[in-house]
């Protein structure tokens, strides 16, 4: 792979397909298992393993699309065609609303994918004889208007069309892009009021490395999050976001590491464990338990400060 590192899967490969349009950072492949699963897998990574997510199951054949990266399959009597399959890494809920499906039984039995060119899929059918069938020009549209970053026309354009699944995959997209307020309209039109919330939430924080950071929790991954945070110098931020994740092992793992909040760490753990009647059990925790005064005016006074920190930080 391009990062030297292999893609590692538990099951013997039977089809592999790397899509055709991006850098090569936002590269993703697809691979279909013995059990007939397909998944989708990052490219390159800064981590020791492969981000790989399950799409599908039960997948004949499949083939992305020559211009744009969306992936048509064949699914146990279904034609399938995910328009932003990359949904599976921003967030996996847009998964169930970025889709075509129809019945394939037009197509004969066990047909095989040849290619998708534009708009159109062509098969051969077990004959040899040739079938095609096209998909709505839209979703091909819209890829190209987010490729350019032209927002308004991909609003516009969703807007015109008023399909659930084209607006989907533009919060999809948006949100990986991080435009923000993008992804809160295209949030709001699939009716997802959570995710609307937490976008107004993000787009309050005051530095772009916080931003970047909770929207990398939006996407699920907190290891990604704390590392754009320590980068940022957001070593506080990283902690708390442990601490709400009841990350207890890293967040103490942090505190000790930069030297600062140890007391915040273990404050939070005991509240944790009175609220909901429980004795500390973590031997790390109770290591440093004894030798930390926990008093709740200091450590107040400490986030008060730290949040008074990133707000001068954006004033800068």
């Amino acid at each position: 792979m391009a990062d030297g590192k292999p893609l590692l899967h538990k099951m013997e490969i039977v089809e592999i397909a790397l899509d055709q349009h991006g850098p090569m950072p936002e590269r993703r492949v697809a691979l279909i298992d013995k059990n007939r699963d397909l998944y989708l897998a990052t490219v390159r990574t800064f981590a020791t393993t492969h981000k790989v997510v399950k799409l599908a199951v039960m997948i004949q054949t499949m083939a992305w699309n020559d211009d744009t990266n969306m992936l048509a399959a064949l699914q146990d009597g279904h034609f399938t065609v995910w328009y932003y399959p990359n949904a599976a890494f921003v967030d996996q809920a847009l998964l169930s609303k970025t889709f075509l499906e129809k019945d394939s039984s037009e197509f004969g039995k066990n047909p095989l994918i040849l290619s998708f060119l534009g708009c159109h899929v062509t098969m051969r059918r077990v004959d040899g004889s040739l079938v095609s069938t096209s998909i709505s020009p839209y979703p091909s549209i819209l890829h190209g208007y987010v490729a350019n970053a032209r927002w308004e026309e991909a609003i516009r354009l969703c807007r015109f069309v008023k399909e659930t699944a084209l607006w989907a995959s533009l919060a999809g997209m948006a949100a990986y892009a991080r435009e923000l307020a993008t992804a809160e309209i295209a949030y709001a039109a699939v009716d997802e009021v959570d995710k609307v919330n937490y976008i107004q939430y993000i787009k309050e924080q005051p530095s772009k490395e916080a931003r970047n950071a909770e929207m990398a929790l939006f996407a699920g991954s907190a290891q990604d999050a704390e590392g754009i945070m320590l980068q940022g110098g957001l070593t506080f931020r990283a902690i708390m976001m442990h601490i709400n994740l009841y990350n207890w092992d890293r967040a103490l793992e942090l505190a000790l590491k930069y030297k600062t909040h140890v007391d915040t760490v273990l404050g939070f753990r005991q509240r944790y464990l009175v609220k909901f009647n429980k004795t500390e059990t973590n031997k790390r925790f109770q290591q440093y338990a004894d030798g930390v005064e926990i008093d709740w005016a200091k450590i107040e006074a400490k986030i008060a400060m730290e949040e008074e920190k990133e707000r001068d930080g954006r004033k800068r």
